[in-house]
């Protein structure tokens, strides 16, 4: 019999079982691309150029690297973009939820497609003539900050009144209740489905490449159609959003055991 103590031996043998099933599922996965019969000396020529450890000819970034700071850019935006709207569909101003209704509205019921292509053919229009990377960050920064707006809405009101309370009988102000009170305790209801959101943003990044952008699903289609070999540099592409989704998963882990920690042990 094992003198390991309880929790330490569940806690291994989920872990075992879970690296087991993960390694498992791989090899699966790995098994059915390589009966694509891929041409690895390919994929091994295109790489350095998909990742983004070259620059583009323009002198910027292109691949990986520049899907990774078109999403960073968007993701900050997109984040403030969200919360203020979602401040604006909380409040009690008819003019501030009316412009954040209309927003939330419009940018989560047309295609996000369709917003790339207005706003780059569009503005020129009207005198303003963004770059295709402008555009791509400016769109993307529009959509998802329109469906974090509900995210953080949701948020916020799952927090529960009775804390309000509580903070009102310490004699903390409004805006202090919010900051310190309210916000850190919606943060652990607002990570999943925003991590989600963002993970969604990488892999709709690549709608940026009908502007010609050089980020990854741009460069795989050019090459894979270059070579004649697109299943290499189409599994290339998919394993490379995939890593960086993993990644964006990873920092989506730290951040709940961050704003979790108020909760261990409950339940």
């Amino acid at each position: 019999m094992s003198h390991l103590p309880k929790p330490a031996r569940g806690l291994f043998g989920f872990r075992t079982r879970l690296y087991l099933t993960w390694a498992a599922l791989f090899a699966l996965f790995a098994s059915f691309f390589l009966s694509f019969d891929l041409k690895f000396s390919i994929i091994l020529d295109k790489l350095p150029n998909l990742v983004g450890v070259h620059l583009a000819p323009n002198g910027f970034l292109q691949g990986a690297a520049l899907t990774l700071f078109l999403c960073l850019c968007s993701m900050l935006a997109s984040s403030v973009l969200g919360f203020i709207t979602a401040l604006g569909r909380l409040s009690k101003s008819a003019v501030a939820f009316g412009i954040a209704s209309f927003y939330a509205s419009f940018f989560r019921g047309t295609p996000l497609l369709i917003q790339i292509l207005l706003i780059y053919l569009g503005l020129p229009q009207l005198g303003l003539v963004p770059g295709a990377i402008v555009a791509g960050i400016i769109a993307l920064s529009l959509n998802y900050g329109a469906y974090l707006s509900e995210i953080f809405r949701a948020g916020i009101l799952g927090v529960p009144q009775g804390q309000r309370e509580a903070a009102l009988a310490l004699g903390m102000r409004d805006r202090e209740i919010f900051w310190h009170v309210t916000l850190p305790q919606a943060m652990r209801t607002i990570i999943p489905p925003a991590t989600n959101q963002f993970i969604s943003m990488l892999k709709d990044s690549s709608l940026i490449s009908v502007m010609g952008v050089w980020e990854v699903m741009f460069l795989a289609q050019s090459y894979g159609r270059s070579s004649y070999r697109y299943i290499e540099m189409l599994t290339t592409a998919a394993i490379i959003y995939w890593v960086m989704s993993l990644g964006l998963e990873l920092i989506q882990a730290r951040m709940e055991r961050h704003y979790g920690k108020g909760y261990a042990g409950r339940g």
